[in-house]
């Protein structure tokens, strides 16, 4: 007896099968059988389902003789279905990886419940991915499992019967059934709610249901009147238990939004019969209404349309709210375009007036938070430079990350555009607003954000997935107000003066954002371990990829909690998303799996670490600095290399050993390699390379050469050999042996070292 029956309908998705097939059987938790329903499709799903059943045992298909619908199809599966519990996946809808593992952990914390609700996403057609608006309501906090009672707006959600798994025995002895018609998961759903006795939750997008491209013309669907048969099948099923009569207000109310969201859309009712519908909501309105039962002020209109049942004064209130719109469209334009003008006039009347030359403004990664390089010379301005007075550019969301001795500025506002025309120091790892116009006597200093790898400026102008809707003219225009950039190294000197020609001076100073890692003490790494919750004794790895610019969202290539089930209780696993990117890389499990996508601070990150697992992100030039151990997941060198483009083999001079998959980044830690002398010596020949002035004063000799005058007295560089970066909280127990992992494959202990590793 399989632990999943997962049953997918099929009609006329051809096009989408396959990917729906594949999603299931390719997941890592594989105690499942899939039961794929051909519901008479006249296309070729029929055929799909049995080539994927003549190649996989666990795909049993059934072919239908005749189509009876969604519904019927699924009714089909359930007959057929031998595992404990059911999930049901549209034949146009994929499963997102590692969902069913989820799922079954759930379960099994919930002590297998009833029904399990999971989250889902809207796989738009054009390729992006929209998660649901309900993620509140899939909290995990609190008793579990529950009755939906106790949750009641967990009856907000769709009501559809895809972001479910069921429990078989408890469909059976509840005789649940999908019935016809296209609107069949309204019942079935409503009747499993109430009827379930436990209830969990599960707050993690399981099922990507992909939202079909609107044909323009294309007729709309008589279907959809069978929404009224459906609640009537809803209210007999509360009639017929007495327990359940508390529901009916609340049913009532939600019957009333899904038949107004029916009637709105264009694409489901044709026009010719919509006052027809609007008549039978009415006649329904009436039968259901539960008289005292109140109705929310912001439903009340709604409401009033259903009871009067007029299709003319429906249409006339919605001819009213489109004009409402439109009214606030046009009034909000026109205060923006005031707003915009005055904003123009008053950054030219703050350029006529004198510069302050004890004023200084920053801001890094176009209004985020404050860190980086900026961040570090915004502390050494203050602190080498008597009377300085600094500002930091930040969205609102980001002012808790400033230090209060810094003023804030929000991006766009009055004193945004005062601080860049009266301010004699700006200075930015991104562009300034391209309406920014340098005056005579101030000095831009650009950071950079780190040392390249991947190509920059004007090597993408032949890169047009990397290099998207680039201005290179207005690049250029922005190159042209550098008075100074800042170098690391130099490599990133040739690169930036090719990359981005102008006028300006490169300062090999090294990046002041690496200063603290040579600064910092054992202290400060304990106590940075203890804010994050890494457990004592455990090593902790920060995993942290870059982007791909030719995707809409982060690659997800590791398993990381597979990662870690493989390495054993002694690893944390400190998992960042780029910032970019808004989702983080694995929902946090437990203690061994911490989310700090979040985390203000990526250098607090570093030295809280005992290893950096990266792909080709440019952290790796900044952490070579603490002498730590790096490990390289080059899964997919040669793709990235094809549309992003770098200024050398990784894999020919790395930081450390190189993984080339998961097993073998799985190999690299369990056998100790990841900090053997072999990769030591990599990471010595590549701190030598890349890190020649990153000895903590790199700020320091910034502000003395810029603003204190020259280089005289200016601070000297501290060779490589001289350098005591402070130790990971791993360096005490470097010597301790590590369990030999099992390999994933071969079942033995060891590993295959990558050449070049």
């Amino acid at each position: 007896m399989p632990r999943f029956s997962v049953i997918v309908p099929a009609y006329k998705v051809q096009a989408y099968l396959q990917d729906c097939l594949e999603s299931v059987l390719g997941q890592s938790y594989q105690d499942l059988e899939v039961i794929a329903v051909d519901d008479h499709s006249p296309d070729a799903c029929g055929a799909l389902v049995d080539e994927f059943a003549a190649r996989d045992a666990r795909v049993r298909p059934v072919h239908l003789p005749e189509n009876g619908g969604v519904g019927g199809a699924r009714n089909a599966g359930i007959e057929q279905a031998t595992g404990d519990y059911l999930v049901f996946v549209d034949g146009d809808d994929t499963l997102a990886p590692d969902a069913l593992r989820a799922i079954a952990d759930r379960i099994k914390e919930a002590g297998d419940p009833d029904v399990v609700v999971y989250d889902h996403a809207q796989a738009l057609w054009t390729g992006e991915t929209v998660r649901s608006p309900f993620l509140h309501q899939l909290t995990e906090q609190g008793p579990v499992p529950f009755r939906l009672d106790d949750r009641p707006l967990l009856l907000k959600l769709p009501l559809v019967s895809w972001n479910k798994a069921y429990k078989r025995e408890f469909v059976e002895r509840e005789d649940l059934t999908f019935t016809p018609g296209d609107h069949t998961d309204t019942p079935w759903t409503v009747a499993a709610m109430l009827a379930a006795e436990s209830v969990a939750t599960l707050d993690r997008v399981c099922v990507h249901h992909r939202r079909q491209r609107q044909i323009p013309g294309a007729p709309a669907d008589h279907g959809h009147f069978d929404i009224h048969e459906q609640y009537e099948r809803v209210f007999a099923f509360v009639d017929e238990r007495p327990e359940l009569a508390h529901w009916r207000p609340v049913l009532f109310r939600r019957m009333v939004d899904q038949l107004m969201s029916v009637l709105a859309r264009p694409d489901r009712l044709p026009s010719a019969v919509r006052p027809e519908f609007l008549r039978r909501s009415r006649a329904h309105y009436r039968r259901y209404r539960t008289p005292g039962a109140s109705v929310p002020l912001h439903a009340r209109l709604r409401h009033l349309l259903v009871r009067t049942g007029s299709y003319r004064t429906y249409r006339v209130v919605r001819l009213a709210s489109a004009l409402r719109r439109h009214a606030t469209r046009i009034v909000k334009s026109f205060a923006r375009g005031v707003r915009s003008a005055a904003l123009r006039l008053h950054y030219k009347v703050q350029r006529r007036l004198p510069l302050r030359a004890d004023r200084a403004v920053f801001t890094s990664h176009s209004g985020r938070g404050y860190g980086c390089n900026p961040g570090a010379l915004e502390a050494a301005f203050r602190s080498f430079v008597p009377g300085m007075r600094t500002a930091w550019v930040a969205r609102p969301e980001y002012h808790h990350t400033l230090p209060t001795a810094t003023a804030r500025v929000r991006p766009g506002t009055a004193a945004y555009w005062t601080a860049l025309a009266r301010s004699k120091y700006l200075v930015s790892n991104t562009s300034w607003d391209e309406r920014f116009v340098k005056r005579a006597g101030q000095t831009v200093i650009r950071t950079q954000a780190g040392t390249p790898l991947k190509r920059m400026g004007l090597d993408l102008q032949d890169r047009p997935a990397a290099a998207r809707d680039t201005d290179f003219t207005a690049l250029l225009a922005d190159v042209d107000t550098w008075d100074h950039c800042l170098s690391a190294n130099r490599h990133s000197t040739l690169v930036w003066e090719r990359v981005f020609p102008g006028g300006y001076t490169t300062l090999e100073t090294g990046q002041p954002r690496n200063d603290v890692f040579q600064q910092a003490t054992s202290a400060d790494v304990t106590r940075l371990r203890e804010s994050l919750g890494i457990p004592e004794g455990s090593v902790a790895i920060l995993y942290a990829p870059t982007h791909r610019d030719y995707l809409r969202g982060p690659r997800l290539t590791l398993d990381l909690e597979r990662v870690l089930r493989q390495l054993g209780p002694r690893y944390v696993l400190l998992a960042r998303a780029h910032h970019l990117y808004d989702a983080p890389l694995a929902p946090a499990s437990g203690d061994r799996l911490i989310d700090v996508t979040d985390h203000p601070s990526i250098e607090s990150l570093c030295l809280a670490s005992d290893a950096l697992v990266t792909d080709y992100s440019s952290l790796m030039f900044d952490y070579a600095n603490l002498d730590r151990p790096i490990v390289i997941h080059a899964d997919d060198w040669e793709a990235y290399e094809a549309a992003r483009g770098t200024y050398f083999d990784l894999r020919a001079f790395p930081p450390g050993a190189i993984a080339r998959s998961e097993d073998e980044l799985i190999d690299i830690f369990a056998t100790g390699h990841w900090r053997g002398s072999r990769s030591a010596q990599l990471r010595g020949a590549f701190r030598e390379r890349f890190c020649p002035y990153d000895d903590g004063r790199a700020a320091e000799r910034v502000v003395q050469r810029l603003v204190l005058g020259g280089t005289a007295g200016q601070a000297p560089v501290t060779p490589l050999a001289e350098r005591h970066p402070v130790p990971s909280a791993a360096a005490t127990f470097a010597a301790a042996p590590l369990a030999t992992v099992p390999h994933p494959q071969t079942g033995t202990g060891g590993t295959r070292v990558p050449s070049g590793s």
